[in-house]
């Protein structure tokens, strides 16, 4: 074992927060000398099939280095040692376990499985700043490590190893492009030899004394400003300059930093704020005051508007489960109240197009954390994504509209990587943390206007939004009164985003210096922000009341911004000894204004302080009072490191004042301040007609359009994204057979036990805004509702929105637009009754390309959202052929109008054209609307869609799409060629009636005095059904829906084959173009689901075990509780501390999620816990032994009984008794990564076999869908003969099916490639069941994602039967 022993500089000990718990043994430790340690390396070698490098990463380097002949690969586990001596030979045995492949027992090695040839380049990569601070995977496998008893480990990075092999030594170029290909810059870096210690040997850098305002004036700022990258500009330098020379003291570096973050644009909002000069004449009202002005023509059901870190509305009264005491383990409870909707969005664009994936996650985390502060504490509920970037290049896949003449900066991601990767961080951050993503978009574009600008998202988009719920009680935030504690909750302080607000802020990005834009990179951490969310879920479910006086989320200026807030307008005073640091260099302008992600802040009393600990402790999560209310108006921050404070204070005196590197009357800071002037002129667009090829066909032009991204399919998007944890969606992006991404609306559940709950929908118009600014904004809110109409709400006034504007604003014509896009949209509400309640700007939408400054197109992304009184209501746009064929109407909202500017033909003939479609008569949408959802409530429609993108051509095709059916179809529209009539975008409306219905539905819309057209009917089914369509009674256009669907998909594919395994991408794109869809069926001997009842008898109990990172441990107790059980919410810290024994409980379900960030492998760190804790080991070992007991396993849970052997384990009866010592024996099943190689989210189908497992008793047969999300569920058998041997008994009694109903390998119907298309397996005896898929998110019919016919009308999902079979088993009295 190479173990080189390093000696650690000696650190100043840091004082622990009094009456606070921290993570165990985070890094560097507070109140622990540094002692010797050294760093251990193990070296693992990757095994089966995830055996080679990412096939994305082969074909990268193949690309970039031809003369590439070969590339081995391995992973190296750097371990920090602090104990005096080296590791036992059982504790290595234990980090062997934990590092290697628990099938294998020789892939972790002392030394390099790599030897390199005087020809290879051997390059090890690993996360950047490694030596100031611990990443998110370290944290999680030094936890890890901690539940395997290991605590001399207090830090472990893994890196990177590849060897390269060349023909010839390689060239200093060549190692240049290698090291380019492998690693992200942003984020990671080169190690040229092994890393030896984690110790930097720094203190904390001291800072410069005061800026000399008072001596030198102004210059001393602007020196300040240019050193520190504060974006402050002249107006700000002077305001500063002045205030501090009226106060006569000069500002610290700590206040100056402070200043610049807390009152950047990106915190103030000063543009919309300002006032404003268009054109020489001032605008009436601010921007801000316009767009509030919107709620006096809506409904007033805001409960919150313009003054949380949420909006909310009005809600209902539902019922729903809860733990009797979150502080210890204890049942669930029946409660009742009053919940409201919530709703935010946000955009993370600068981070995000400097590192995608990073900048992505923390744009999720962040918002999401505003949906958790939301008054006195939310529930996060479910998400929206959002992507906007330039033009693709996609390597061997033209798009002709993309120019290739186009350069991108070095500062900036490409629109390819952004595309991917982005989406990558958003979607793993949800999967993680457990909130799944429903609706979102997707757009690109790069276009040299008439007038010779470039427009293109250099700088992108990434939009995220979030809907929730909360309970009446906890809308109010209670002001700061003094004697109240500041407490900070979440993650350590690391140096990370420092200075994020202002580097976002510049008015033109890649006007700053590189070094300060790595400084503004975040990096996220799901599983913190999971346990922070469950120490705020514990406070609002408190029964006896939510301790938490006052909530924020800790974002854009970090401690300082959020401290201040808080603290609003009472004043505080904070000690940066009580912080827990995760880097003992930082200073306390770090401290203080460091973006560290995962942190919320919020007042409690000191009568609380109890509650919290209890809570922290037991949800792992760290949680630090930093300081006290003082209500003397000031913020003060003491720099008490050398002499720390305890919360009591009553340490002795230091011997001379600390520092106090900010002190600050907070009304000076936060208060009123005056009024930016911005004066701005309109700049008309120079316009040219769009010109289209002479003899361009109908064909031709969807051979263009079908492929734009913002037109063609965002499977690439839906499946690598949870779309079903939680177990309150009602409807998500995916519909029909084929689950084909079309949904116009999101739909969630405000409780599992009710129908009741909100929807909300998106609409986004940018590209327009080029030629016109009001008509983008005007049909931007239209596409919202029109969107937003398929759902079932309480009325169109409820509506409310969210409008998040991304614009150049301070450059040369944009503010102007900007306004009229603004003035536009408060119009338009006003005519239809809909209101904003929140929002956010990002104002410096351009980019830096050479000498050139690339602007994006201003966009206005409008997310409505309502409470919908019946979930069950919603309409998709997947054809339904009620009674083999279904009639389709067409409701235009701007009749006779056929305008082609901005839309999707013109932009695939790099054009813009004159005139955009518009919505002339907002009335129109007012009357549509309303009998539309009249339609919904009476449930005459069959399908339904909106013409957006792509036009009506692509409306009805998508239709036809998701239905995997035809169409025959005329549209008359005289004297109009066929392209403008079919690929306008003007707003509208397509829908499928059945014939009994069709005269009552023309009728509702002619009264109304809408145009309602019958365009033609449905066809046949299956993807080799005809699509015809007519104009005019000339047919344009005549082929099979599948031909045409595949044209559709092609675009997403081709992003696909650079995230998943082309292998895979190439079985789901071949069997796209042949799948009928999946035949279900219930045998007639299927029992028929019932909960049972005892009059006065006890329920069996069932423990909901949950282990850190575990996000499916509600739905599951819905499940169990539906079918009867007295449910228990416990804990893995509960079965380790002994709070809590088994013994009282006949049934145990190991949740979902991801365990420890399933960071060495799915389920290990559970499996450690269990295993090497002796109480856990004891309890489990009990539990399995008696006869009386059962247990469920579910996707995490499954990969947890798979490793401890309680299932797939040896076929002989003798081998799967518990081994004697407290020991991992070798499994016989291990899960795997993915054959695709990504988290797969799927609505697929299982089948039912034979077999002992008893909570599948009487299921045998039935093929039934069941919602699957996981990223290592691929079952690797210890030999094929074991898995043999296992089929044989029935001991893998559920398959991944075909369509047909058999069992599958085929992807994507087998989401993960296991062999014989294994999806569950069960003990010999039946009592422990494993499964990947997620049964416990199906047990109710409105959580299904496709319900044919019969299906479409059984009030009880058969999936409850699993749970039943375990109720009754209980009953019987033993196995």
């Amino acid at each position: 074992m190479r173990m080189t022993l390093i000696c650690a500089p000696e650190f100043e000990a840091l004082t622990d927060c009094e009456k606070c718990y921290h993570e165990p043994n985070s890094s560097f430790q507070q109140g622990t000398p540094a002692e010797m340690s050294s760093v251990l390396h193990f070296y693992v070698s990757p095994s089966g099939h995830e055996r080679a490098a990412s096939e994305y990463i082969q074909r990268k380097l193949q690309r970039e280095l031809p003369e590439l002949q070969g590339i081995k690969t391995e992973q190296c586990y750097n371990v920090n040692w602090t104990a005096e001596s080296f590791p036992s030979n059982k504790e290595m045995k234990k980090l062997t376990w934990l590092f290697g492949c628990p099938l294998l027992l020789d892939d972790v090695a002392k030394e390099s499985w790599l030897n390199p040839g005087p020809t290879d380049l051997l390059l090890e990569v690993g996360p950047r700043q490694v030596l100031n601070f611990s990443t998110p995977t370290s944290s999680n496998i030094v936890s890890v490590c901690q539940a395997a008893g290991l605590g001399a480990v207090d830090r472990v990075e893994p890196t990177r190893r590849y060897l390269l092999s060349f023909a010839h030594p390689p060239s200093a170029d060549l190692e240049a492009i290698a090291l380019a290909t492998l690693h992200d810059r942003m984020t990671e870096q080169r190690f040229p030899q092994p890393i030896q210690s984690f110790s930097s040997g720094c203190i904390p850098a001291s800072l410069s004394g005061p800026i000399d305002i008072l001596a030198e004036g102004r210059s001393a700022l602007e020196k300040a400003n240019q050193e520190l990258g504060l974006a402050l500009d002249s107006w700000d330098l002077d305001f500063y300059t002045k205030r501090f020379q009226e106060l006569q003291r000069n500002p610290s570096i700590v206040e100056v930093f402070d200043l610049a973050q807390s009152n950047s644009e990106h915190s103030r909002h000063w543009f919309f704020k300002g006032r404003l000069h268009v054109d020489g004449q001032e605008l009436p009202h601010s921007l801000f005051e316009s767009v509030m002005s919107t709620q006096a023509s809506s409904n007033p059901n805001n409960v919150l508007k313009f003054c949380d870190n949420s909006s909310a509305i009005q809600g209902k009264e539902v019922r729903f489960l809860q733990p009797k005491d979150p502080t210890r383990p204890s049942s669930f409870q029946q409660r009742q109240g009053l919940r409201h909707v919530v709703f935010t969005a946000e955009t993370h664009n600068f981070p995000t197009g400097v590192a995608p994936f990073s900048g992505a996650t923390t744009g999720t985390g962040g918002r999401i954390r505003d949906v958790q502060c939301t008054g006195r504490g939310a529930h996060v509920v479910a998400g929206t994504a959002g992507y906007c970037f330039g033009n693709l290049h996609i390597p061997g896949y033209s798009m002709p509209w993309e120019d290739p003449s186009f350069q991108y900066p070095g500062n900036f991601a490409r629109p390819l990587e952004i595309a991917i990767e982005a989406s990558n961080g958003a979607s793993d951050y949800g999967n993680k943390f457990g909130e799944p993503v429903l609706a979102g978009f997707a757009r690109s574009l790069g276009l040299q206007l008439p007038d010779g600008q470039r427009r293109e998202w250099i700088k992108p988009i990434m939009f995220s939004g979030g809907i929730g719920s909360m309970e009446a009680e906890h809308v109010s935030k209670e002001p700061p009164e003094p004697g109240m504690d500041v407490v900070k909750v979440g993650g350590p302080v690391y140096r990370i985003g420092v200075g994020g607000g202002a580097a976002s802020s510049v008015q033109v990005q890649g006007d700053n210096a590189s070094d300060l834009d790595f400084g503004a990179v975040q990096r996220g951490d799901p599983e913190m922000e999971q346990k922070m969310n469950r120490v705020i879920r514990a406070c609002v479910e408190a029964p006896g009341g939510n301790p938490i006086c006052s909530l924020h989320d800790q974002g854009a200026g970090g401690n300082g911004n959020v401290l201040k807030e808080l603290s609003d307008p009472a004043g505080a005073v904070i000690h940066t000894s009580r912080f827990q640091l995760g880097d003992p260099t930082l200073n306390a302008l770090e401290i203080w204004g460091a973006e560290y992600q995962e942190s919320n802040a919020l007042l409690l009393r000191p009568s609380d302080r109890d509650f919290l600990c209890r809570v922290s402790a037991r949800e792992r999560c760290p949680v630090c009072f930093v300081g006290t209310i003082t209500g003397d108006r000031r913020i003060v921050l003491v720099d008490d490191r050398e002499w720390p404070t305890g919360t009591g204070g009553q340490e002795d005196a230091p011997p001379t004042p600390p520092p106090t590197p900010v002190d600050l009357d907070l009304d000076w800071v936060l208060g009123k301040m005056p009024r930016k002037e911005f004066f701005l002129q309109r700049s008309l667009p120079l316009l040219q007609p769009l010109t289209l090829p002479p003899g361009l066909s109908v064909r031709q032009a969807l051979a263009r359009v079908l492929r734009l991204p913002a037109v063609a399919s965002k499977r690439y998007l839906t499946n690598k994204v949870d779309r079903s944890v939680g177990g309150l969606v009602a409807q998500q992006q995916c519909v029909g057979p084929l689950q084909t991404p079309l949904a116009d609306v999101a739909v969630v559940a405000l409780s599992h036990q009710e129908l009741v709950g909100a929807a909300t929908a998106l609409g986004e118009q940018p590209v327009k805004s080029l030629l016109d600014p009001k008509v983008a904004a005007r049909l931007a809110v239209a596409e919202a509702l029109t969107n937003l109409v398929f759902a079932l709400v309480t009325d169109l006034q409820d509506v409310k929105c969210s409008g998040n504007w991304m614009w150049a604003a301070k450059l040369p014509g944009e503010g102007a637009a900007l306004a009229d896009a603004c003035e536009a949209m408060v119009a338009v509400m006003a005519a239809l009754g809909v209101a904003v309640d929140g929002g956010k700007d990002s104002l410096s939408m351009a980019a830096r390309v050479g000498s050139e400054t690339v602007r994006a197109p201003g966009s206005l992304v409008i997310s409505a959202y309502a409470v919908c009184s019946d979930i069950t209501a919603t309409v998709t746009p997947d054809l339904k052929r009620p009674g083999g064929r279904g009639h389709l109407l067409y409701v235009p909202l701007s009749p006779g109008q056929h305008r082609l500017g901005g839309t999707a033909l013109a932009q695939c003939f790099s054009q813009l054209g004159e005139q955009p479609p518009d919505l002339d008569v907002p009335e129109n949408l007012v009357r549509a609307f309303n009998i539309t959802q009249g339609l919904l409530k009476d449930r005459l429609l069959c399908s339904g869609h909106d013409v957006s993108d792509g036009g009506l051509i692509t409306c009805l095709l998508e239709m036809a799409f998701a239905g995997n059916c035809g169409i025959e179809v005329d549209i008359p529209a005289p004297g109009v060629d066929a392209l403008p009539v079919l690929f306008t975008e003007e707003p509208g409306l397509v829908l499928e009636v059945q014939e009994p219905d069709l005269a009552q539905v023309l009728l509702r819309y002619q009264n109304a005095g809408l145009h309602c057209l019958e365009l033609g009917l449905t066809g046949d089914t299956g993807p080799h059904a005809t699509v015809r369509v007519s104009v005019n009674r000339t047919v344009v256009l005549e082929e099979p829906v599948g031909q045409l669907r595949a044209l559709w998909e092609e675009t997403s594919f081709q992003l696909d084959r650079l995230q998943a395994k082309p292998h895979c991408v190439a079985q789901e794109e071949l069997g796209l173009r042949e799948r009928a869809g999946p035949t279900y069926c219930l045998p007639p001997t299927f029992p028929r689901a019932s909960v049972p009842c005892e009059p006065g008898g006890p329920a069996p109990r069932v423990a909901i075990i949950r282990e850190e990172g575990s996000n499916g441990d509600r739905e599951m107790a819905d499940a169990f509780h539906l079918a009867g059980f007295e449910v228990w919410d416990v804990t893995m810290q509960d079965l380790c501390s002994g709070a809590i024994g088994l013994d009282t409980f006949r049934g145990v379900a190991f949740v979902g999620g991801f365990s420890y960030a399933d960071v060495l492998g799915s389920a290990k760190g559970w499996a450690a816990a269990v295993t090497f804790n002796p109480r856990a080991g004891a309890e489990m070992k009990r539990f399995r032994q008696r006869p009386d007991t059962f247990s469920l396993g579910v996707c995490n849970g499954c990969q947890l009984l798979a490793l401890l052997g309680w299932v797939g384990g040896s076929s002989s009866e003798e081998a799967v008794e518990m081994c004697q010592e407290s020991w991992p024996a070798r499994p016989g099943l291990l899960l795997r990564h993915n054959l695709s190689g990504r988290f797969e989210s799927r609505w697929t189908s299982v089948r039912v076999g034979p077999g002992p497992a008893l909570m599948l008793r009487g299921m045998e047969g039935a093929v039934l869908p069941v919602w699957s999300a996981h990223g290592e569920g691929y079952m690797a058998f210890s030999s094929p003969e074991l898995q043999a041997q296992m089929e044989a008994r029935g001991l893998a009694p559920l398959h991944w099916a075909d369509d047909d109903g058999n069992p599958t390998e085929q992807y994507p119907l087998n989401p993960n490639g296991s062999p014989g298309g294994v999806a569950g397996v069960c003990s010999p005896d039946g009592r422990h069941l494993a499964l990947m898929p997620h049964p416990e998110r199906s047990v109710r019919p409105w959580q299904w994602a496709w319900r044919p016919p019969p299906f479409d009308t059984l009030t009880t999902s058969p999936w409850l039967q699993l749970f039943i079979n375990a109720r009754n088993w209980t009953r019987e009295g033993s196995c």
